[in-house]
């Protein structure tokens, strides 16, 4: 069966039931039918265990992280644990586009399937529409007169499409690009702040843009803000879903890893770390990406500690990453990453069906060798009991206290913060910048914008800023092609390479496949 069947012929139960296990009042629920429900501000009284879920460099075969998380969540539930997942919301971008969605699969999926992937509860769409109503605010503002004598706009329009021909589009005045709502400074900032009045405070710190003489214009001197937070309202409160098996699931805001810092929302993570007692989350793309953002920016701003590392590998991975050889050298790169903020790491094998038995040993034998537990999980076959063992490993590990630190100080310069990511991380040798990039460093310097962590765009597929080094290139240069300041949502993202806030479709989308039947049920989505 495909994952959409699989998914329809769920057990689900109602969603009332659901916030009952997690001792979520009813009062506190709005009910979007019987199988998912917005959560009005609550906290519970417990203090639970964070586990996150990373992963190699990504391959074209996917790496699983999602399943992993949902699989490990029931496995954990299966052993009488109270555990919630809290994950992103997929961009409706790749799932026309190349990467499908984002709610696991096989035996190890997040229900209503169709909903989640694509309005859901319309958090995307308020997300763009209070985007795109700030820039109609700040061209209808120069078009009035001008009177904050704004020179430059750089604030930008998003849509939750994938479509390469926005990249550069002529307005009246000037030429701008869009950016896909995932990558928008409303979609970060939103997964950021910590409350209502947080959130009012970040949407007021957007900068948009510079006068003459390089200053800097904001988002409150629009007097908008009060329109955008009515936008935003309903849009902020988490959404309650559940798996196949009934586990609980948050599921709410959806950054890209590649782009943005790729972690679900502040409130949602609090949430489930008052109302149980494991909260198994996910951060995009590999660690160098996901992860690094997950630890420097999230837990930097939030003041969140995790409990515990899943790595996710599989030996298509390894293969893929080794030029045809099983090859341990990219794995053992994101090892040692991570050892750079916690000593819990757990790696799991995401095997896929025909993976050999000898090469899973191997694998095994090799993180036995480096001192790390190594689980096997089969999860996406067989559910929640696919992944008993991996669940086991996570309670011994997160018995004990872990130990957590940052990669760098926010006092450090800007160029240092880069300049320690792409040795400590990407391993590096060296950091030069384009003229344009040394431009707008020089902007923020000059405006004492110095103390926000960084937030890296580049390809997902190396640990470098070229998709073709594969495994664990060593002692080269990475480029900074420019600086954006992202100031609501409190980083400065660098762009490395030739990485687009805007992607584009593939020589054959998803969509080709996706249709409704003759009797109005969507097929082709997966």
């Amino acid at each position: 069966m495909t994952d959409i069947d699989i998914a329809r012929g769920a057990n689900k139960k109602n969603i009332m039931d659901i916030a009952k296990s997690l001792d979520i009042p009813e009062e506190k629920l709005i009910l979007y039918g019987n199988d998912k429900a917005k959560i009005r501000p609550f906290s519970g009284e417990k203090d639970g265990k964070l586990i996150l879920v990373t992963a190699t460099s990504p391959t074209p075969y996917g790496e699983g992280k999602t399943t992993v998380s949902i699989g490990l969540s029931d496995a954990l539930f299966k052993l009488r644990k109270s555990v919630v997942a809290v994950l992103r919301e997929p961009s409706m971008g790749p799932v026309f586009g190349m990467k499908g969605g984002a709610t696991g699969g096989g035996y190890s999926q997040v229900v209503p399937m169709e909903d989640i992937n694509l309005h859901f509860t319309g958090d995307f769409h308020a997300i763009s529409a209070a985007n795109n109503l700030l820039c109609a605010a700040i061209d209808n503002h120069i078009l009035k007169g001008n009177a904050l004598q704004i020179e430059k706009v750089t604030f930008k329009r998003c849509l939750d499409v994938n479509d390469r021909e926005l990249r550069d589009i002529e307005l009246k005045n000037r030429n701008e690009e869009f950016t896909i709502t995932a990558a928008s400074e409303i979609m970060a900032l939103f997964c950021l702040a910590s409350s209502l009045d947080d959130l009012r405070e970040r949407l007021g710190n957007i900068v948009i843009g510079y006068t003459r003489n390089k200053k800097f214009v904001y988002a409150k001197d629009l007097n908008i803000v009060g329109a955008l937070m009515v936008l935003l309202k309903d849009a902020f409160l988490p959404n309650l879903v559940q798996t196949l098996e009934n586990t609980p699931v948050l599921i709410h805001g959806g950054p890209f890893a590649n782009i943005a810092h790729g972690c679900n929302s502040v409130v949602a993570t609090k949430l489930g770390l008052s109302v149980a007692d494991y909260v198994i989350t996910e951060a995009g793309f590999g660690a160098d990406l996901g992860a690094e953002k997950f630890f420097d920016i999230k837990c930097r701003s939030a003041k969140l500690k995790p409990d515990c590392i899943v790595l996710v590998t599989t030996l298509k991975s390894l293969y893929y990453n080794g030029d045809g050889k099983l090859d341990f050298s990219n794995l053992q790169a994101h090892i040692d990453n991570l050892f750079l903020y916690t000593n819990h790491i757990i790696v799991c094998v995401n095997r896929y069906d025909g993976d050999s038995d000898d090469d899973i040993a191997k694998l095994q034998e090799y993180c036995h060798s480096q001192g790390i537990f190594c689980e096997v999980s089969v999860a996406y076959r067989d559910g929640g009991d696919g992944a008993i063992s991996l669940a086991q490993k996570v309670l011994e590990l997160t018995k004990e206290n872990s130990t957590f630190q940052l990669l760098y100080d926010d006092t450090l310069s800007i160029t240092d913060k880069i300049l320690k990511v792409a040795q400590e991380i990407y391993h590096a040798k060296d950091v030069v910048y384009s003229d344009r990039a040394k431009e707008s460093l020089a902007n923020l310097e000059d405006n004492n914008i110095v103390n926000l962590p960084i937030c890296v765009a580049k390809t997902q597929y190396s640990l470098s800023d070229d998709a073709k080094k594969l495994g664990s290139p060593r002692d080269y240069t990475i480029t900074v092609r420019d600086l954006v300041l992202y100031n609501g949502a409190g980083f400065i993202t660098v762009l490395l390479g030739n990485i687009m806030t805007m992607p584009g479709l593939p020589t054959v989308p998803n969509y080709e496949k996706i249709d409704l039947d003759c009797n109005g049920n969507i097929v082709g989505l997966f």
